[in-house]
């Protein structure tokens, strides 16, 4: 499946060029031609002779911009200068930073701000801990928490190189929900040291964002800091997917005119989100699924599972199924892959039921290529941009975070996950839905607010009802 040019691989060179004749028109058919896109062209000098062009490319990965980069050099009359790769250009310095809510300008603002003024309200926290959501920032941040095990397709790559990401996580949070968040990347992959970590920093949050933590630790660390904690945590990996998922599967269901509880799903991959997958499927009402891992189809009868995979079987494949994923998913009406890379081929589609549905959600190079699969299945849904129907967690986490941030929830349950999985699908309009629009762009106005009020509702109706 050939990758399009990305703005993720874009380069911004610098060139001079000869004032007349077909120099540019040159340099338009040379990356052209090289497989790369030219998405701005601007002239920053003129002269009689020569022109200085700033040419904005975007590639198909970082060695593709460097043959382009060669091909652009090798145009007769063309001088190359300096070269940027833009994203690298975005993270200089970070993309984040804090700025005071009030102007610091002169001695009464610094005495209400800090020294004398601030300790009115240290000692009004001191005898009423719970003001402190109400007179300092805790109302609103987020804190978002890696060990730097499992950071994108990147695998293990520590702390410092997760970084980059969690930052990213923090610009989404204010970007899409007004939530003040900030990275925490922690030097230990020990689940003791993690847990105790978060715990000596919850104080100063209203909530805790788990994130690219490698299964199956992650189950551990969650479990323990929700018990512990009085504030919610939320594993977006899991959680995160796993209502998005829900969405996109309700409205793909809409499409195929089927009934969750009726349809045979099948899953590739048991690790941290596919479990979570799982969970909140059959919370919605599945009734039929199968699920496969690196070693073949999970059942109670195989000798090799932990304690989380022993769940699994003991709550799925009620047929006893045995096998592979490739024989699992003949004449089922759901595929979801969690897992790797082209572990199906399309005959593998043409072998499910009549109107199938496949979300392939590896990322980047999904379990079976999406143009395959869409020749067998009805609805087709990624985890890339480049194809309809992205499944991304941005669709979810601001929102959620926001309805549990507003209604200073101190926990956070299958409810209101349900809740926001069921608030994401609503988006989608009757007379909108069809196979290459299941689920709404992250861009979409309504998402955010949507997907926080059906947050908030479930907490105050827990508040309520709390035996409910």
């Amino acid at each position: 499946m050939p990758a399009a040019p990305s703005a993720s691989y874009s380069i911004t060179a610098r060139l001079e060029v000869p004032a007349g004749g077909r120099s540019v028109s040159r340099l338009t058919n040379t990356v052209e031609s090289a497989g790369g896109s030219i998405t701005a062209l601007d002239v920053t000098a003129s002269g009689h002779e020569r022109l200085r062009i700033d040419v904005t490319i975007a590639a198909t990965s970082t060695e593709h911009a460097d043959r382009l980069v060669e091909a652009v050099r090798e145009i007769e009359g063309v001088t190359l200068g300096k070269v940027s790769d833009r994203t690298f250009l975005m993270h200089l310095g970070g993309k984040i930073e804090m700025q005071s809510k009030h102007p610091i300008r002169n001695r009464d603002d610094l005495s209400m701000i800090y020294t004398p003024g601030v300790a009115r309200v240290c000692m009004a926290i001191a005898e009423n801990p719970d003001d402190a959501r109400r007179l300092t920032i805790k109302r609103n941040t987020v804190a978002v928490v890696t060990d730097g095990s499992a950071v994108l397709g990147l695998g293990n790559i520590g702390p410092k190189a997760a970084l980059p990401v969690m930052e990213g996580k923090a610009a989404l949070f204010k970007r899409f929900a007004g939530i003040d968040a900030w990275p925490i990347c922690l030097d230990t992959q020990d689940p003791d040291e993690i847990v105790r970590a978060v715990q000596v920093m919850a104080p100063g949050f209203a909530g805790i964002n788990l994130e690219d933590i490698s299964a199956p630790r992650c189950f551990e660390i969650e479990r323990r800091l929700r018990e512990t904690l009085d504030i919610p945590v939320f594993h977006d990996d899991q959680h995160g997917t796993a209502i998005v998922v829900l969405a996109a599967l309700t409205n793909a269901l809409r499409v195929v005119g089927k009934k969750i509880e009726d349809v045979r799903i099948v899953m590739s991959g048991a690790g941290a989100a596919g479990t979570a997958i799982l969970k909140l499927l059959l919370s919605a009402g599945a009734g039929h699924v199968v699920v496969a891992d690196v070693r073949g189809i999970v059942h109670t009868g195989r000798t090799d599972m932990g304690e989380d995979l022993r769940w699994i079987a003991e709550h799925t494949n009620e047929q006893g199924l045995t096998g592979t994923l490739k024989e699992a998913v003949v004449g089922a009406d759901v595929f979801v892959g969690v897992s790797a890379p082209n572990v199906l081929a399309g005959s593998d589609i043409a072998a499910m039921a009549p109107d199938s549905i496949v979300f392939a959600l590896a990322n980047p190079d999904p379990e079976v290529d999406p143009a395959t699969a869409l020749e067998h299945a009805a609805v087709v849904a990624t985890g890339r941009s480049d194809f309809p129907n992205q499944i991304n967690n941005v669709l979810v986490f601001p929102g959620v975070f926001r309805g549990l941030v507003d209604a200073q929830s101190r926990h956070i349950t299958n409810d209101m996950l349900l809740a926001a999985a069921r608030a994401l699908a609503s988006v989608v309009s009757d007379d909108e839905v069809n196979p290459n629009y299941i689920i709404p762009s992250v861009f979409h106005p309504e998402v955010s607010a949507v997907v926080a009020a059906a947050v908030r509702d479930a907490v105050l109706a827990e508040r309520q009802n709390p035996a409910g």
